[in-house]
């Protein structure tokens, strides 16, 4: 395991692609109107400036408006002078309930029957979403561990998860080879006790694309999960996000929740 500087902002990490046929005000665009419909910038938070956007990407300031623009036209955003560019839009999430132990189970039986190969494993400030989620100060250290799963010898998805450092959990590329990180969790004796997920669509950003073998851009089904132990403290925030050709998702649904459709 190694150390690392603080990473950017998993909401404000993805970069343009100059080898793209995508306009680059359009990239640029694209990555933001996917923060904001995935929730990564919620109804009020501000958009980065264009001076921001173009530090960011190395790009003009036009190319920066343009993209600001964009947003504005699309209805996402609303543009202020003195003010600047925060979010209008509004997320939506139907609420299901379910079993934590039996979904707990499933993760684990879903972890040890697709094989993994684990790209890294490092420790880091937590940027300012993950730390939300797992309820720490901006710049609380983290164990980050990034994985791929496989299925018939192709890659499945991309799965990145964080675990606070104090909680003094042991992982290594050897352990998470073979065991699935709820495993290691429960040997370090914290129990699952309740959970939420969040399942989303979002494109694949060339970074992701290159590791699931597909076209920058392609579809992806994205599963965000925070784990909460008996005490109701997180201790484990996990992002996967799953090749949308090669996965599916199936729910029983019963009597006993009654959701509201529609």
């Amino acid at each position: 395991m190694t150390k690392t500087a603080p990473s950017p902002d998993i909401a404000t990490s993805q970069l343009v692609s100059r080898s793209n046929a995508v306009p680059l005000y359009h990239q640029i665009f694209l990555g933001l109107r996917d923060q904001i419909m995935h929730g990564q910038l919620t109804f009020g938070a501000p958009v980065p400036t264009e001076l921001e956007l173009v530090a960011q990407h190395g790009v003009s300031r036009i190319t920066a408006r343009r993209a600001l623009h964009e947003l504005a036209e699309s209805g996402l955003v609303e543009r202020k002078r003195r003010v600047g560019t925060r979010v209008v839009y509004r997320t939506s999430a139907v609420p299901l309930e379910a079993n934590v132990d039996q979904a707990v189970e499933s993760l684990i039986a879903f972890g040890r029957n697709t094989p993994v190969k684990v790209i890294d494993i490092v420790e880091e400030p937590a940027p300012r979403q993950v730390a939300d989620m797992l309820e720490r100060p901006e710049g609380a250290m983290m164990l980050r561990g990034r994985r791929i799963r496989h299925l018939d010898k192709e890659p499945l998805g991309l799965t990145t998860s964080w675990v606070p450092a104090d909680l003094g959990v042991k992982l290594t590329k050897t352990l998470l080879t073979k065991q699935p990180i709820l495993d290691l969790m429960r040997e370090a004796g914290f129990v699952p006790g309740s959970g939420r997920q969040t399942i989303s669509s979002r494109h694949a950003d060339p970074e992701t694309a290159v590791m699931l073998n597909l076209e920058p851009r392609a579809a992806l089904l994205r599963v965000e999960r925070v784990i909460f132990d008996a005490n109701e403290g997180a201790i484990l925030y996990t992002i996967a996000d799953y090749r949308a050709d090669r996965y599916r998702l199936s729910l029983d649904l019963h009597g006993v929740t009654k959701p509201q459709l529609g």
